[in-house]
């Protein structure tokens, strides 16, 4: 068993936002990446214990740190096992799956709901029922994906110094000979449990993958899965080995005795991007959904991640980066904030480092990131606040292959943020905002020139937008009626926050780039109205042949006479199901809610914090609805939005 002591005070918390360089290694270099490796365990060793030393005397920053729509697998596709059309996750990439909480094949559904996986035959809906559920001790899990006969289940658990070859902490030494007594590490862990499910109501364990840290997210590319995992190591006092500090993994296969956790990676085997970035693993895992005995390939450097977003070829993991501060009283005359994201390389199954690059400013989420003919695409804010600015700023950088720099435009709305992206092609759309909301038509044909080519100014604001075909997309944000309260602000061009009303839905028309047009808009609620689409894409259901836009949404409602610029009583939660042309718009055809009574809302008022029965997911298989909430799936007629059936979670 390791046994480490222990280290005084951690700062761990800040480790996975916030990078510190480390002390300079030996020049060796991964033969296949050409990534510099640590040369020695004392390398690595000195460098995490440095950079833990110095983050704790105040040095939280880095000078160089690493810090058409789509439906998965295929909307409308007909099924092996049913000839129903069916949809798939809302995914940002054609091919590239991500994980989710609810996934079908056109005939079971696969729902996580608190720590139990239901597998339900779902397909016809009269004989709809939960076939089985999957419930293991200790183990929650977050999301899934399914691929034939195969479930991979993401999840989290902890492990304790109970658990072989997991270290303890044992006394340091001190002054006085006063030591505190050994206790046991807990740590937390990704844990990965792969399925047969050929027989659906008797699914079979076949692997289970743990890796200390926290899990970011993943992809699935065909039968391969990618996920990344953050690990911060558990320092020591006295002469900690590379092993102590390397994240823990094991493998174990069935339901067999888990094994003895090891270091993930030798450490000749972690890359770093001079200098040295020590203060957090960053590890991109993979596995096949088919093959259970192939090897999981573990590609480990020293860093971490907050976005991620992957092509069919790469995977670029993007990580904001602030200067250093190594002193209280110490006057930073650098304060520039950039984004530094790593390109990884994905061939047969496997992640393997690409290149890096550096841009100014922070990115809003994955939708900030794009790959289109060899050329990386990213919008960035650089905050005003933080960069001694007088005000903020937005960019949109393009790099080569080798993630150096091919072209930038810089300073486009002054003042403002961005609130959404969506790249295109050669062209993106970018949502700012502070008083109106400005959609730019941006022109990304020449990698070397962006260029704006047009943009719409309009009350409101988007903060997500979903491609409706070349020259349409539908925004998702919120109203806003800049004269309330107009007089209590005193920022130009701003708007006080009483002014943001309810969701809003638009379809802008782009065909004409230099004067896109809002053609329709629907304005849901009053102020208070919210919808978790802009944080949670997930969430939305988005099919263009049936013209099927369903959404959910969280309704405060004013009474009359009430003044706008108050918070509105909650009144419904639930989907509101549109049918959407280009000829009529937003068509609500009618809405779905799992709250079997008002009374929930009528006690909240104007503090209604969700629960159980609470609506987050749809999906349709044929003419039936499915909706998702933590307490039940729910089938209703796609025609009349009749309530078919009921499947409760949480019964045996």
């Amino acid at each position: 068993m390791k046994k480490i002591a222990i280290f005084g005070l951690s700062i761990l918390a800040f480790a996975g936002m916030l990078i510190i360089p480390g002390c300079s290694a030996g020049e060796v270099k991964d033969p296949v990446s050409g990534l510099p490796v640590f040369a020695s365990e004392e390398a690595l060793v000195s460098a995490f214990t440095q950079a833990q030393a110095r983050g704790y005397s105040g040095g939280y920053y880095a000078k160089e740190g690493i810090m058409p729509p789509v439906l998965a697998p295929v909307a409308g596709a007909a099924n092996a096992a049913s000839d129903a059309a069916y949809s798939g996750t809302n995914i940002q990439v054609a091919g590239v799956d991500e994980a989710d909480i609810v996934k079908t094949d056109g005939k079971y559904v696969y729902v996580v709901s608190g720590s139990t996986i239901y597998i339900v035959q779902a397909f016809p809906a009269d004989t709809a029922k939960i076939i089985a559920q999957i419930a293991i001790t200790g183990f929650t899990p977050r999301e899934l994906f399914v691929d034939g006969d195969r479930l991979a289940v993401f999840g989290s658990t902890y492990s304790t110094g109970g658990d072989p070859g997991y270290p303890t902490i044992l006394p340091a030494d001190v002054k006085g000979g006063i030591a505190i007594m050994p206790y046991p590490v807990q740590s937390g862990l990704v844990s990965v449990k792969l399925y047969d499910i050929k027989d659906r109501s008797n699914p079979k364990l076949l692997k289970s993958i743990d890796i200390e840290g926290s899990y970011l997210t993943s992809r699935k590319i065909g039968a391969d899965v990618y996920f990344v995992v953050n690990s911060y190591p558990r320092y020591a006092q006295t002469k900690p080995t590379a092993a102590d500090l390397i994240p823990a993994y094991r493998e174990t296969v069935g339901d067999a005795k888990p094994g003895n956790f090891q270091p993930i990676a030798g450490y000749n085997q972690i890359g770093y991007i001079p200098p040295v970035q020590a203060a957090s693993f960053l590890t991109i895992a993979s596995m096949s959904m088919t093959d259970a005995n192939r090897e999981v390939g573990k590609t480990v450097i020293a860093g971490s991640g907050e976005n991620v977003y992957a092509s069919l070829d790469s995977l670029y993991v993007a990580q904001t980066s602030w200067p250093a501060y190594t002193g209280i009283g110490e006057v930073v005359t650098d304060n520039t904030q950039n984004t530094v994201v790593t390109k990884f390389s994905l061939k047969g199954g496997n992640a393997t480092f690409a290149a890096t690059g550096k841009v100014k400013g922070h990115i809003l989420n994955q939708f900030a990131m794009d790959e289109f003919n060899g050329y990386f695409r990213i919008a960035t804010t650089i905050s005003g606040y933080v960069n001694s600015r007088d005000t903020s700023t937005n960019n949109i950088y393009v790099l080569d292959s080798s993630m150096k720099d091919a072209g930038a435009l810089e300073d486009v709305a002054p003042g403002e943020s961005i609130y959404a992206v969506r790249f295109m092609g050669k062209r993106a759309y970018m949502v700012t905002f502070l008083h109106v909301d400005p959609l730019f038509v941006i022109d990304l044909s020449q990698p070397a020139s962006p260029k704006i080519l047009g943009k719409l100014k309009i009350p409101g604001y988007s903060d997500y937008l979903e491609p409706y075909d070349e020259t349409h997309l539908i925004g998702i944000g919120h109203e806003v009626d800049p004269s309330i309260d107009a007089g209590l602000i005193h920022t130009e061009n701003a708007v006080y926050y009483t002014a943001i009303q309810g969701v809003k839905l638009s379809l802008f028309d782009v065909s004409d780039v230099a004067n896109p047009i809002e053609v329709y808009k629907e304005v849901i609620g009053d102020r208070g109205t919210e919808t978790i689409v802009g944080d949670d894409h997930k969430a939305l259901l988005f099919d263009k042949q049936s013209g099927l836009l369903v959404l959910p949404v969280t309704v405060a409602q004013l009474k009359p006479g009430q003044p706008k610029n108050q918070q509105g009583e909650y009144i419904f939660q639930g989907a509101y199901v549109y049918n959407l042309t280009l000829k009529s718009g937003f068509a609500l055809k009618g809405k779905v809610t799992h709250y079997d009574s008002t009374d929930v809302f009528q006690k909240s008022g104007m503090y209604f914090y969700g629960g159980p029965a609470e609506i987050t997911r749809s999906l349709y298989i044929g003419d039936v609805l499915y909706t998702v909430s933590q307490s039940r799936l729910q089938l209703n007629d796609l025609g009349n939005l009749a309530t078919l059936k009921v499947l409760p979670f949480g019964q045996k």
